[in-house]
């Protein structure tokens, strides 16, 4: 059983006009600004499950600005998902520092969203160590029993479209803020398992777990194995971050590189509780 912790989709009208949406949002323009850029829709990442054996993909919103475009994304992804047959379930975007950010992730609770992500600070213009501005987003999802899934980047190394500044030292005092609140720190935490060495940090961190998302754009490969003898397989989440990596390819690297028994947590069974996902009756 094997599960995708990590992909993206995007409603039609983006993929027919990605010009008018590089325009209205500035993250979106530095990410998909340039030559190659793929708008695949949900038959073909289906497609490419199947290719990959791969049971369940959890597709994650864009981190717009705009709340009305959250909100369309929202909307798109439910349908999606309530269209897969339980193959595809979705994380609802918001803008934590808007307004009404509470009735739009109860919205997205009562539709069925397994959690609220990919959440990126440059993008929507906010600080992971803005506590102040963030609290009422935090604990509205803690009420709802939504997990979050958060971009993080490296401090150091080379940069690359959408890297950002959402580095570990920020982020680090957001999690000490909301311990109650389940966290997914996408693209390994921006190198934070590494500092889980240090054991005040990994005490403010217990309730945090990390997703490989993009790994071959960040690290060698070796990185997986690695952090699994830092905090261990029960809080990695294989996710590809697919369209960008191709899910069967960059699965079978993953699985070269960690130990046999803690594959299946970290393939299927961590995401399966953190999402609370329920297998559609042909993967159980």
């Amino acid at each position: 059983m094997i599960i995708d912790a990590h992909t993206h989709l995007f409603p039609p009208e983006v993929a027919a006009d990605p010009a008018s949406y590089i325009s209205q949002d500035a993250w979106f323009a530095e990410t998909h600004s340039h030559e190659g850029i793929e708008f695949p829709d949900a038959a073909a990442l289906l497609t490419s499950m199947e290719d990959a054996d791969i049971a369940v993909s959890v597709v994650a919103g864009w981190p717009w600005r705009n709340p009305e475009l959250c909100k369309r994304h929202n909307d798109y992804l439910a349908k999606t998902a309530s269209e897969s047959g339980g193959r595809i379930v979705w994380l609802g975007i918001v803008n934590p520092l808007v307004e009404d950010v509470s009735s739009e992730v109860r919205r997205c609770a009562e539709l069925g969203a397994h959690g609220i992500g990919e959440l990126n600070a440059d993008a929507q213009g906010f600080r992971w160590d803005n506590w102040a501005g963030l609290q009422r987003f935090a604990e509205i999802c803690v009420e709802e029993g939504l997990p979050i899934l958060a971009h993080l980047s490296e401090p150091v190394g080379h940069v690359y479209p959408g890297k950002g500044t959402a580095t570990p030292e920020q982020f680090v005092r957001f999690a000490r803020a909301c311990p109650d609140l389940a966290i997914v720190a996408a693209h390994w935490g921006g190198g934070l398992p590494f500092y889980e060495l240090m054991p005040e940090v990994a005490r403010d961190l217990r309730h945090i777990w990390y997703d490989s998302a993009a790994s071959t754009y960040l690290y060698e490969h070796r990185v997986a194995g690695i952090v699994e003898s830092l905090v261990g397989p029960k809080r990695i989440l294989w996710g590809s971050d697919y369209p960008v990596l191709r899910q069967k390819r960059f699965l079978n690297r993953f699985k070269e590189q960690v130990a046999g028994d803690g594959l299946a947590a970290m393939i299927g069974g961590n995401a399966l509780s953190v999402y609370q996902i329920d297998l559609p009756e042909e993967c159980k």
